[in-house]
């Protein structure tokens, strides 16, 4: 009788646990991994992927609050936004996503107060499936916790990590194109020093015929996921509750930098709204009609947008009909050039837009 999926997936994790590393079992480990991946996400991909919690995202950016039980989340989503969230000192109080808006510097930013995870969230455990459902598909998570205990933040990454959600890490610079034959071929670019059997050996999890440029130095577990289809990568600031009563005694930990608050006295939420703003990277931008004065309200647009992209967020006949665009600001070489749809727009600029 051929074994279920998930009794695949067990003796794998089993015989990895098990394997010492070393490099006579460095490729062997590896393709013990990609195999355990695959066999996830297709476990993922027949259980649906988990419903998500109902909330339609909103305003220029949206921002989840995703933490154990009873750490103060709905505490500090009320302190940051307009919403009105139940708080109460015992477990299980948001038993639904509960949104609410900041505004800041000109931003509507959309935060999202998630239902506490358990250990096992990524498993299903408590509703797990639901909560890291909505968490994929934010712009940035604060990863709640309570002064004194800044450690748990790594059972949080755990479960992400587990989820496919990678943390403050950029995508694995690697260029896949398939092939209907000749099988696997590998090619490095400079200076990197990989050894092209392991990487042939877990691609072969992934592909028949392949060509693969690897552009960065990278371990097994990178590579893994920059062949699988279910990673994402988000953003992600720590944020230690009760800062008033306890002492917070860690500023970064997994690669996440951590922000003492108090949620119930105001401490240090001014500079959460700044850092969240930053790390969003938002830009604004303030748009001129041929003609008429500067407009008061900005448009709002993420670092790296060009004038294609304020075309389209205005309308899509801007798109059609574009002639050329003027900026005033810091992205032009001076006042008033004439740019094209591809000239990246910076923070603050003046645009106004011709077209036919």
């Amino acid at each position: 009788m051929m074994p279920s999926l998930e009794e695949e997936i067990k003796a794998i994790e089993e015989e990895i646990r098990k394997t010492p590393y070393n490099k006579a079992t460095q490729h062997h480990i590896g393709k013990l991994k990609a195999k355990l991946a695959r066999l996830r996400e297709e476990k993922e991909s027949q259980k649906g992927g988990g419903t998500r919690l109902g909330i339609k995202k909103s305003g220029d950016a949206t921002v989840a609050i995703i933490g154990f039980p009873s750490v103060g989340k709905s505490t500090l989503l009320n302190v940051l936004t307009n919403a009105e969230s139940k708080i109460g000192d015992y477990y299980f109080t948001t038993t639904e996503a509960i949104p609410g808006i900041m505004e800041y510097e000109g931003c509507r930013i959309q935060i999202l107060d998630l239902p506490g995870i358990l250990s096992g969230a990524s498993s299903g455990k408590g509703r797990g499936k639901e909560i890291i459902s909505m968490a994929r598909i934010v712009d940035l998570l604060l990863l709640m916790v309570e002064c004194g205990e800044e450690e748990k933040i790594n059972l949080i990454l755990e479960e992400l990590y587990n989820a496919g959600i990678r943390i403050n890490q950029k995508q694995p610079n690697v260029v896949v194109k398939k092939r209907d034959r000749g099988g696997i071929n590998v090619e490095f670019s400079r200076n990197i020093e990989m050894d092209e059997e392991m990487v042939k050996a877990i691609a072969r999890e992934y592909f028949i015929n392949a060509d693969i440029v690897i552009r960065e130095e990278m371990n097994e577990d990178r590579l893994i996921d920059a062949f699988s289809k279910n990673r994402v990568y988000i953003k992600a600031i720590g944020v230690a509750n009760k800062a008033d009563v306890r002492r917070c005694s860690k500023k970064r930990i997994g690669g996440v930098d951590i922000i003492p608050i108090s949620a119930k006295t105001g401490y240090g939420i001014d500079l959460l709204k700044k850092k969240i703003f930053e790390k969003l990277e938002l830009i604004r931008v303030y748009m001129k009609p041929e003609g008429k004065k500067v407009e008061d309200a900005p448009l709002i647009l993420k670092k790296g947008a060009t004038i294609g992209d304020v075309c389209r967020k205005i309308h899509r006949d801007f798109v059609k009909n574009f002639r050329y665009a003027q900026i005033w600001g810091s992205s032009a070489t001076f006042p008033g050039q004439r740019v094209g749809k591809n000239h990246v727009v910076m923070d603050g600029d003046i645009i106004t837009l011709v077209a036919r």
